[in-house]
């Protein structure tokens, strides 16, 4: 079976490992079709339990390897992670201003206008997060093919594993929250899964780019983890605070939290 994956092009190995790391989101968001009526204090506390796991994936899956790159790509690591994780904010923040102008000027006319922007700026930010996680899988197959930093395809197949693991409670952490803004099961579940559809892209672009690709890779993760970060504390800890049972909303984000945190470490 390895032999056999050795000898499928590199290109081929990230599209397949990605398309694993895929189905793990799909699998994740499906959590939203065991909730028959959506309680309110249950979808409350998956809110805060996502922004727990958003919170603990910026920095183990994101800041903390673009450290590490930058690091090894002899970089200056505080300022790479700076610039990428200030843009990553600045652009969240630019396009939240962006929607509340046209939406003002156009008098756009929905139910509930901020609900609508909170789940765009959700499904943004954990696709932006894909992306740099997508690259990085396909930087892996392409420099084990390649030999550089003595990378290998059993390495290269652990990372996929490690991202496919971790996707799970991102895809919760994506299609509950539309669930909660009154979206039906199957929208909510399209949504969160389509969040990783990005993976495959960009992990076919990351094995056919990979010398490239690996010096921006440092910049992509911080400025995603910005992204996520902005997310989190301007639209999801907000509003799960809006339950009369605030301290346990809170308890929630700590086990989100802690169950992505053991993942991002145990799987490294």
């Amino acid at each position: 079976m390895i032999s056999f994956i050795e000898n499928i092009n590199p290109v081929v190995q990230a599209l397949l490992a990605t398309i694993f790391t895929w189905f793990i989101t799909m699998v994740g968001a499906a959590i939203v079709f065991f909730f028959k009526k959506p309680n309110k204090s249950v979808l409350d506390a998956m809110l805060g339990f996502a922004a727990g796991v958003m919170i603990a994936a910026s920095f183990w899956s994101l800041l903390s390897p673009a450290i590490d790159m930058a690091t090894n790509l002899k970089m200056i690591p505080w300022l790479v992670v700076f610039i990428g994780f200030f843009l990553g904010g600045v652009l969240l923040y630019i396009g939240d201003k962006i929607f509340s102008r046209i939406e003002k000027k156009k008098n756009i006319k929905q139910e509930n206008p901020k609900s609508f922007k909170r789940c765009l700026m959700l499904i943004l930010s954990i696709t932006l997060h894909n992306i740099p996680e997508g690259l990085a899988v396909g930087v892996a197959f392409g420099s084990a093919s390649y030999g550089l930093d003595g990378t290998n395809l059993s390495a290269a197949a652990l990372l996929a594993l490690g991202i496919g693991l971790q996707n799970f409670p991102e895809g919760t952490a994506v299609s509950v929250p539309l669930r909660r803004e009154g979206m039906s099961r199957g929208k909510s579940f399209f949504y969160g899964q389509l969040s990783g559809i990005v993976e495959p892209i960009s992990g076919v672009i990351g094995a056919l780019l990979v010398l490239k690709v690996r010096f921006l890779l440092p910049y992509l993760l911080a400025f995603a983890a910005g992204a996520m970060i902005y997310v989190v504390v301007q639209e999801l800890i907000p509003e799960s605070q809006t339950n009369k049972k605030k301290d346990l909303m809170a308890l929630f984000t700590l086990i989100g939290f802690s169950i992505m945190m053991i993942l991002d470490v145990a799987l490294g």
